[in-house]
């Protein structure tokens, strides 16, 4: 199994030091690449060496390693329900890549945040992909619709 990961920004909840864990040093990773035009972002494997690239809006990635598709993928959330939905920063790109990737195959999502960014409902349109778990540093939900 491949796991997609993200690098973490503006206070996100930074699950980069737990890849660490002998548990899971063996387990593929994969980081997403961002692009501004056309609109769109994929997985490519990462190696865990210090990413060497930046994509479109900055964030460090892997330079020029195969793209993958991840079995399962940790989503940043800005807020979280206990239903799956999230916040995002509103660009769509997770919603988008998830549902994308879901044609392809079955993928499992895990959002991952604080416990204090649970809400009681968060705006969703019909292109956003709701969560299977969020994970927070008390534990995790299995979030249901």
């Amino acid at each position: 199994a491949v796991l997609g990961v993200y690098w973490p920004v503006r206070g996100e909840f930074n699950a980069i030091r737990a890849l660490e864990s002998p548990s899971l040093t063996k387990l593929p990773l994969a980081l997403p690449f961002a692009r501004r035009e056309p609109k769109a972002m994929h997985y490519r494997r990462w190696d865990r060496q210090p990413p060497s690239a930046r994509d479109d809006y900055g964030l460090p990635t892997p330079a020029r390693s195969a793209a993958v598709v991840p079995d399962v993928v940790l989503v940043p959330c800005v807020g979280y329900t206990p239903a799956g939905w999230r916040l995002g920063y509103g660009g769509g790109f997770y919603d988008r890549t998830i549902a994308g990737l879901r044609k392809e195959k079955a993928v499992i999502t895990i959002g991952l945040a604080y416990d204090e960014q649970v809400v009681d409902a968060v705006p969703h349109l019909d292109y956003d992909e709701p969560l299977d778990w969020v994970l927070t540093p008390a534990g995790a939900l299995r979030c249901g619709r």
